[in-house]
């Protein structure tokens, strides 16, 4: 096994289900927040714009509530051993928010890289949505080969700066800009991390 470094999408990648239509479900919102997830994977509407907007449609929903179901998301039982085993060699690098990832960053065991909030006044605010092509500039400083992995139009900005890129279509279909960046395209979380393995 390589010393690379694995940087990881979450949402789709890792887990088998996207988080932010799951919880808009809680606020019976789930077709207007499923239109702008489906927009923003494949590239239609800017990420940021995106999850700013989806931000504010969700931060009703209390903080308890959310992470509650984040703690229910499926995950990919290949990918998710695959973390567990080489924790101090993979990241996860997602747009989503710290707060209301932070039961599967707890579960996973790895450095996550994620948008930023705080509570002021008494309500969650989004300070900082996450550039992903500056994570892994970061993850890199060590000198170790970086491996991005991810499935949506938003990550093609952390496979620009990766030396490997791998588009993943266990859950999506990678998006077609996504697939012309990689260096690899797999289909399953056991073919993904068999590769992973040789890199």
């Amino acid at each position: 096994m390589s010393k690379s470094i694995y940087a990881f999408d979450l949402d789709g990648t890792v887990t088998t289900q996207e988080m932010l239509p799951l919880i808009a479900k809680e606020l019976h919102l789930g077709e207007e927040l499923g239109l702008l997830t489906r927009l923003t994977l494949d590239g239609t509407i800017d990420f940021e714009i995106s999850f700013r907007l989806r931000f504010h449609i969700l931060r009703g929903v209390p903080v308890e509530r959310v992470q509650a179901i984040a703690a229910m998301v499926p995950l990919d039982p290949f990918i998710e051993a695959f973390i567990k085993q080489y924790a101090s060699q993979c990241a996860i690098v997602t747009g989503n928010l710290d707060v209301w990832v932070q039961p599967l960053a707890q579960r996973l065991g790895c450095r996550f890289f994620t948008s930023s909030s705080e509570i002021r006044g008494g309500q969650l605010e989004l300070t900082d949505v996450l550039n992903k092509g500056k994570a892994l500039r970061e993850l890199a400083l060590g000198g170790a080969k970086t491996v991005a992995i991810g499935e949506s139009f938003n990550d093609i900005p952390m496979f620009e700066e990766a030396d490997l890129g791998v588009a993943f279509g266990g859950v999506h279909q990678p998006v077609p800009q996504l697939v012309q960046a990689a260096d690899y395209v797999v289909y399953s979380g056991r073919a993904l991390c068999q590769l992973l393995q040789t890199l």
